[in-house]
């Protein structure tokens, strides 16, 4: 079980972060994205995206999970 104060909640990733959760580079995260097959980056500044850190979160889980 888990108490309110052990929950975890979303935060936006920047890229750095997420080019280590999943162990892709940049390039290759953009080339997913552009064939649907990775969450899509939401706009956070004029010049800046990040990820939402469940999405990701889910996205890696689905892969480990198809590996069986």
């Amino acid at each position: 079980m888990i108490n309110d104060d052990e929950q975890t909640y979303p935060t936006i990733l920047r890229m750095p972060e997420v080019e280590r959760r999943t162990g892709y580079k940049k390039s290759h995260i953009y080339e997913l994205i552009k064939n649907n097959q990775f969450p899509p980056s939401i706009r956070i500044g004029v010049r800046s995206v990040g990820w939402n850190s469940a999405e990701i979160d889910n996205w890696i889980a689905e892969r480990l999970a198809n590996v069986n």
